[in-house]
């Protein structure tokens, strides 16, 4: 039986008088709201919401993607002075920040003609992006076939090739190469002109107008109050388009670059080269990335990444990345993959040069449950020399 707003009201304060959990409250005032549905409530009266605004729901996976938590960093706030926020884009339905650019690249080719729905997309990506297009495009009603190098985790293939992809590695290689896994995924749309589409990541700059829409996130639910922004860049398409967003509001806003080792980005924002010439893609004669991180660095300038506005970037080590991701999860609870890791020893870097009382923002670009065989299996990291040593609260880690 219904009870009178007057009994609501004397719960409430009764509640409150006794220390009961508000969130306990809730749950039973939205009890109490059932027999009330098809008018206002004291609940929806409370929250200023109708029963029909609560049940809203989203279009599908496209309308999952996007609108991610920004999440504060207790432990890195703390210990630098600085509010250290980040995207959780993990949380993404695909998982990671590239299912962004996979709705915006898989959109603009539907809209075009370029793409139609039992058309093929294709990539060449180290995983993330392949694992997000390959939702995306099963939501489209596409197909969807992806080539990556062979020294990507595992994982990644594995997942790709259980959401329905093609699945090809290849070795790695110099862009220059035929070979290299973005030349042949291009390639591979070649060989079905009408129906297939190569979604370029690098330089599709659809990409950077996903990140446009993530700039205004920040934006909105910062309310403004930032000081800087910190990422890493590999196609360049999310520093690129957060740093237009944000400096098309605020001008002041620092936007900063975090490279990790075998990558030119650092050189090319500090001192305006990009390599020497012996050093340039196609005349090396091994891997030019002698790095654990997956996702960025990159000895080129990409489409997306001249878009960028860059004041200052940093370089971090595979050591501070490793460390970074134990510390994380030991205290915060966060479980993040190598990039996100890297990512958040840029933050530091970065509150560290602004010093205490600013408000840093990055990206958790994907989770950790996709870097169990490299990033975060302990016999690899022995292997490689980067066993996690570091085991006390302070950040010392960061060189």
């Amino acid at each position: 039986m219904p009870l009178g707003r007057e009994s609501i009201l004397i719960a409430i304060g009764a509640a409150c008088c006794l220390g009961v959990s508000f969130q306990l409250l809730l749950a039973w005032l939205q009890q109490l709201e059932q027999p009330l549905r098809g008018r206002r409530s004291i609940w929806s009266a409370l929250c200023g919401l109708s029963i029909a605004k609560q049940s809203q729901a989203v279009n599908g996976v496209a309308g999952l993607i996007g609108n991610t938590p920004l999440v504060r960093i207790q432990s890195l706030s703390e210990l630098t002075g600085c509010e250290i926020l980040a995207k959780a884009e993990m949380l993404n339905p695909g998982g990671s920040v590239k299912d962004r650019v996979a709705l915006q690249v898989v959109q603009e080719a539907l809209a075009e003609g370029r793409l139609r729905p039992g058309g093929l997309i294709t990539e060449g990506t180290a995983g993330s992006t392949g694992v997000s297009l390959a939702v995306v495009a099963a939501a489209a009603g596409c197909r969807c076939s992806i080539v990556m190098p062979d020294d990507a985790a595992i994982e990644k293939s594995q997942l790709l090739s259980a959401l329905g992809a093609k699945v090809e590695r290849v070795r790695p290689v110099s862009i220059t190469h035929p070979g290299h896994f973005v030349n042949v995924a291009r390639k591979d749309a070649a060989m079905e002109p009408g129906t297939a589409v190569f979604a370029d990541q690098f330089e599709n700059q659809a990409n950077f107008r996903a990140h446009l829409k993530t700039g205004e996130e920040i934006w909105r639910q910062t309310g403004g109050r930032l000081d800087a922004f910190v990422s890493g860049a590999g196609t360049g398409g999310t520093i690129a388009g957060v740093s237009h967003a944000l400096k098309a509001r605020d001008p002041s806003i620092q936007v900063m670059l975090i490279d990790p080792p075998g990558s030119s980005l650092f050189n090319k924002v500090k001192r305006g080269v990009l390599y020497t010439r012996h050093e340039a893609e196609g005349k090396r004669l091994k891997n030019p990335f002698d790095t654990i991180t997956e996702g960025v660095g990159i000895n080129r300038i990409t489409a997306n990444f001249s878009c960028a506005k860059i004041d200052d970037a940093f370089q971090g080590t595979d050591r501070e990345a490793v460390e970074m991701a134990q510390y994380l999860l030991r205290n915060d609870g966060l479980f993040v993959g190598s990039s996100a890791a890297m990512n958040c020893v840029g933050a530091v870097k970065g509150a560290r040069m602004l010093g205490s009382g600013h408000t840093i923002v990055t990206v958790l670009c994907d989770g950790g449950h996709r870097h169990l065989s490299k990033f975060h299996n302990q016999e690899y990291l022995a292997q490689c020399g980067l066993t996690p040593e570091h085991e006390g609260r302070e950040l010392t880690f960061v060189l």
